[in-house]
């Protein structure tokens, strides 16, 4: 079925429904175990194998790189269909799909035509941003050290989200002098440790835990000459959480209108006969459907801001326009932050309302919908995002240029 005839609007291209078509068999499969695989934690390592295989890792490549030069509003829609079939896999591929996007804005051509084509052939790439620890803002304890003519990496990152799953680790680290240094890890290298200890309540399967390195050397192909991000990058990372919560709350309509309209037991004191013909039963399920359509909808609204930013880098690296696009970008995405996050946190938490007390049983998993939505949004604080918007329309300040944590 269509994402149209399904209800949830067309998508952002003329020819959207025939790349999405490649897909939905692989999202229908990755659906059919995402309650098993959540009340046992089995990882989906078999999943992301699928969307490997079925090219979905390679979307943003041109066709001639192995890709399906999928522009952004195309990935993000795509990211909104995997989500209903499972989230945490969605968000165990988001800094892969980042990393892709920061190859194909890179300033060297060398380092964009050699990892072009690792993508293309298959390779992902996992998170390795983010530390705990006494590091100050802005700063890392994992540093990139010289010893004679080789570099090595020493440190410890946490929230390595998709990196068990892949082929390399995207690592932010300093040199021995402080300043950036970014690259590509093996994860097979030897002294690299990936440890699935994240222990949350919600996207339990991203294996989104600790990764050690001792004495990890680095091939100097593997250290990115520039260490810079993509301009739009923190955009694009927030708007792949939106997607994935957008998600989320398609999945939870889909289920809560099949449990109603398969539910035989009804209230003493409901407005009829069959609960699939309540009306005020009806309005809940329509209620969390209309939240789920409205998220989607600002998601690829966003994504429309993204494109923008893209062709204005693509036109012309670093000039005023590109400048501006990518403030606009990140403006955009902020204030849709606690617009979709309320949307459909309500959605997750109202299903509820529509069905008996046997919808909190373990086995039907309605419960994970809320776990992972509301563990997605506690990324990036909203409150935050709700001041740099108000800052933005008061004064015109822009959006700060990263988002880091560590001590004061």
């Amino acid at each position: 079925m269509s994402q149209t005839d399904a209800g949830w609007g067309a998508g952002p291209s003329g020819r959207y429904e025939d790349l999405a078509g490649r897909f939905r068999p692989v999202f229908a499969e990755i659906r059919a175990t995402a309650v098993e695989r959540d009340r046992t934690h089995r990882l989906p390592h078999a999943e992301i194998g699928w969307l490997r295989e079925a090219n979905f890792t390679t979307l943003r490549l041109a066709p001639e790189a192995g890709g399906h030069g999928a522009s952004l509003p195309e990935l993000f829609n795509l990211l909104i269909e995997l989500s209903q079939a499972d989230s945490n896999v969605t968000n165990a591929l988001r800094a892969h799909f980042g990393f892709t996007e920061d190859v194909l804005c890179s300033s060297s051509p060398e380092w964009r035509a050699d990892w072009i084509a690792r993508i293309g052939a298959g390779e992902t790439v996992g998170s390795g941003v983010s530390e705990t620890g006494p590091a100050r803002v802005g700063q890392f304890d994992t540093v990139v050290r010289r010893r004679g003519a080789e570099r090595v990496v020493e440190g410890k990152k946490f929230y390595t989200t998709g990196s068990l799953f892949a082929d390399y680790i995207h690592l932010s680290a300093e040199d021995e002098d402080g300043q950036p240094v970014v690259a590509a890890v093996p994860t097979r290298a030897p002294g690299v440790a990936i440890v699935d200890d994240w222990d949350g309540f919600g996207q339990a399967l991203t294996a989104s835990g600790t990764a050690r390195f001792e004495g990890v050397v680095l091939a100097p192909d593997l250290i990115k000459p520039d260490p810079a991000r993509f301009p739009y990058a923190m955009a694009f990372f927030q708007l792949v959480h939106l997607a994935t919560l957008a998600g989320i709350g398609r999945a939870a309509a889909e289920d809560v209108a099949r449990l109603v309209a398969e539910r035989t037991r009804v209230y003493s004191h409901g407005n009829a006969g069959r609960t699939a013909d309540d009306p005020q039963v009806q309005a809940v399920v329509g209620r969390v459907r209309g939240n789920a359509y409205a998220a989607g909808a600002v998601v690829l609204k966003a994504a429309d801001a993204l494109q923008r930013a893209y062709a204005a880098h693509e036109a012309g690296a670093g000039s005023p326009e590109a400048g501006r696009a990518t403030v606009l970008a990140d403006v955009e995405v902020n204030q849709a932050v606690t617009v979709v996050t309320n949307l459909v946190l309500e959605a997750t938490t109202g299903l509820f309302d529509a069905l008996g007390a046997s919808a909190v049983k373990e086995g039907l998993g309605l419960d994970r919908y809320w776990r992972n939505a509301r563990t997605i949004a506690s990324h990036n604080p909203r409150i935050y995002r709700d001041r740099i918007v108000g800052a933005f329309a008061v004064t015109g300040a822009e959006p700060p240029r990263q988002y880091r944590v560590g001590s004061a």
